[in-house]
């Protein structure tokens, strides 16, 4: 008997980053507002910002700004789509005997897709709040110690999840499978502390209350320095693994999962030093920051070129991207687009062109910035592939139980 059935239907907690590619999305959008933008005496474009710039700009930035429109409201409309589903799936996921499987093996750690997911849908929604909300800036200051709340929710569910799972793993001997360690997947909690930590660091780059920046400082740099000390260890001791035993293929993707942790403590860094310029007073130059942001992109360039000769190697893009085989790991291949992307646009804006090295809007600019566009272009299309093989209809044969 023929029955209809989707990859997605077996479920695994690494569909939480399909939420997560879909919210990256829309960061990508957003860059096109806030660097084509004006928007002066403010860290951020505003719906008024954004509507005036329509009415009076030309063609290409009204046409780049209906593509911003568009392009975030579809994919924040997305990004909690797919959040609302995994969080149903996963509370059935946890009434099966392969949750409890799960959380007795090194892929617990894989739960933090959720928190990091949902923190991710916070930033998404307050960028909706930016550009589609008339008026929201009288109120900002209200909003911020309302998302510090959340983001300390999300937090703190984190610091849980990790908690229970490095407190097995490092009370009892053996249960961490070391030959099973030959990927990055361990840097996932990581990845959503870091996700955190640059949600706690908004206010400090856009508040004017002294005791809101300095809270959001605080929980940002505690938060941002404990995901650098998880990403080094968890990645030293993944290498030692992979020389070994080879990655492992399925999980290959997470080879480039320090990309897009590199975009987001960076983004983290930039707030920080936003708001200890605007209310502490101390001062940075436009050059350290071009310097800054080039070894942040020199990481990410390193750790992509290492993804690449692996999964190419392993012939993952042929199986699992472009061929008939599934795994829920191939939706990390899609925050890395993003977020090169993402540091690309504001290594050219807040580096380059504010150091005075390039124009704006010239002929490097746009060279550079193409780049970025690309990176983009090509995580919508992982998200377009994926979601059809994901979660497209296929047809299957069911065998009758034995």
């Amino acid at each position: 008997m023929a029955t209809h059935t989707k990859p997605a239907d077996t479920y695994s907690p690494l569909y939480f980053l399909a939420s997560l590619g879909a919210g990256g999305a829309s960061v990508s959008f957003f860059m096109f507002l806030m660097f084509w933008v004006p928007h002066p005496g403010r860290p951020v474009p505003i719906f008024e910002d954004i509507l005036a710039a329509f009415n009076t700009g030309g063609p290409w930035l009204q046409t780049a700004i209906v593509i911003a429109w568009i392009g975030i409201a579809y994919f924040v409309f997305l990004n909690i789509k797919l959040l609302i589903w995994n969080l149903s799936a996963f509370s059935t996921f946890k009434r099966t005997d392969a949750y409890q499987k799960l959380v007795s093996s090194n892929a617990e750690s894989t739960i933090l897709a959720m928190p990091l997911a949902m923190a991710m849908s916070v930033n998404a929604l307050f960028i909706v709040g930016l550009v589609f909300v008339p008026g929201l800036w009288g109120i900002v200051e209200f909003l911020f110690p309302m998302a510090l709340i959340a983001f300390a929710g999300i937090g703190l569910l984190a610091v849980r999840l990790i908690g229970r799972f490095l407190g097995r793993v490092l009370s009892q001997g053996g249960v961490f499978d070391v030959t099973a360690h030959n990927s990055f997947a361990q840097l996932l909690p990581a990845f959503a502390v870091s996700m955190v930590a640059v949600g706690f660091a908004a206010p400090a780059a856009m508040s004017t209350s002294p005791a809101t920046v300095g809270i959001s400082l605080v929980l940002s740099t505690i938060l941002g320095v404990t995901a650098i000390l998880y990403t080094l260890l968890a990645a030293s001791s993944a290498v030692s693994s992979m020389l070994q035993h080879g990655t492992a293929r399925e999980a290959g993707p997470t080879l480039m999962i320090i990309v897009p942790i590199v975009t987001v403590l960076g983004i983290m860094f930039l707030r920080q030093n936003h708001g200890l310029h605007t209310t502490l007073d101390v001062h940075g130059s436009d050059g350290e920051t071009m310097i800054f942001l080039t070894r942040l992109l020199a990481i990410q360039l390193a750790f992509l070129g290492l993804g690449a000769v692996v999964l190419r190697a392993q012939g993952y893009f042929d199986d699992f991207v472009m061929g008939a085989k599934t795994s829920p790991g191939s939706y990390a291949l899609v925050c890395p687009a993003v977020a090169l992307s993402v540091m690309i646009q504001f290594f050219v804006n807040k580096g380059l062109v504010a150091s005075g090295l390039i124009a704006k809007f010239g002929i490097a600019y746009w060279s550079v910035t193409g780049v970025a566009i690309i990176a983009q272009i090509i995580a919508i299309a992982l998200i377009i592939r994926l979601g059809r093989q994901h979660f497209g209809t296929h047809t299957a044969v069911a065998v009758p139980a034995e």
